[in-house]
């Protein structure tokens, strides 16, 4: 694809991605409610349509990280094949560990709503359920990684404008940071809260570019061509 055209596809994976996991973040939030494991099993129990809608739009969010890798790549590697390969293989990296996680999902559902002589019982339904509502950011930690890499590309090869360049670049170091430290149980409120602020801003405001303007040819490429 020409350039214009990975810009065009990656901006809109970028707005499916943000819309498709925020989503399914609320409505599987509100299909388990809950203060105890019983109350967020019983509570997803009467919610099953809500938490498989929610699995089916994480499902599409790990193909819109595919997408992102792939298109990204094409964006930046003309400024450093190198580095763009390694951000690319984070992202790649994100949509699998994503999509694998998507198993303790249908795992929690199945949970809920086991009845008959295969369902467990309560004790140890508890067990299997405070296990599977254990949360992991593996995830957010290579897209983390992967989103720094790209941001400092455009950066450097001047392919986006310079504030969302740098602005991409102060998000994606605030979650590399952020992730892991919130992964060991070593960051808490109000800064877990809001690190991803930054983040959601740069995203948004880079997919409305690339569909309205595209993305500029590295300055290293330019230079070669002259």
């Amino acid at each position: 694809m020409t350039l214009r055209n990975n810009s065009r596809v990656a901006g809109f994976a970028f707005l499916v991605y943000i819309a498709a996991a925020l989503t399914g973040m609320v409505l599987a939030g509100r299909a388990a409610s809950g203060g105890s494991i019983a109350e967020k099993l019983a509570s997803l129990a009467q919610h099953v349509g809500m938490m498989r809608v929610a699995v089916l739009l994480q499902v599409l969010g790990c193909f819109c990280a595919l997408v992102l890798a792939v298109t990204l790549y094409a964006i930046t590697r003309d400024e450093d094949a190198d580095v763009a390969r390694l951000a690319a293989s984070f992202r790649v990296a994100e949509g699998v560990i994503g999509a694998v996680s998507l198993q303790r999902m249908a795992e929690r559902l199945w949970l809920a709503t086991a009845s008959g002589t295969g369902a467990p019982d309560p004790g140890a339904a508890n067990v299997l359920g405070a296990y599977l509502f254990q949360g992991s950011n593996l995830a957010a930690t290579f897209f983390s990684v992967g989103s720094l890499l790209f941001a400092w590309l455009l950066l450097r090869g001047r392919i986006a404008p310079a504030w969302m360049a740098w602005l991409g670049v102060f998000a994606s170091a605030v979650v590399v940071v952020g992730v892991p430290l919130e992964f060991v149980g070593a960051l808490g409120s109000p800064f877990r809260d809001v690190m991803w602020l930054p983040m959601l801003a740069f995203e948004l405001s880079f997919a409305v570019w690339l569909i309205a303007r595209g993305a500029r040819r590295p300055v290293g490429r330019l230079a070669v061509a002259a």
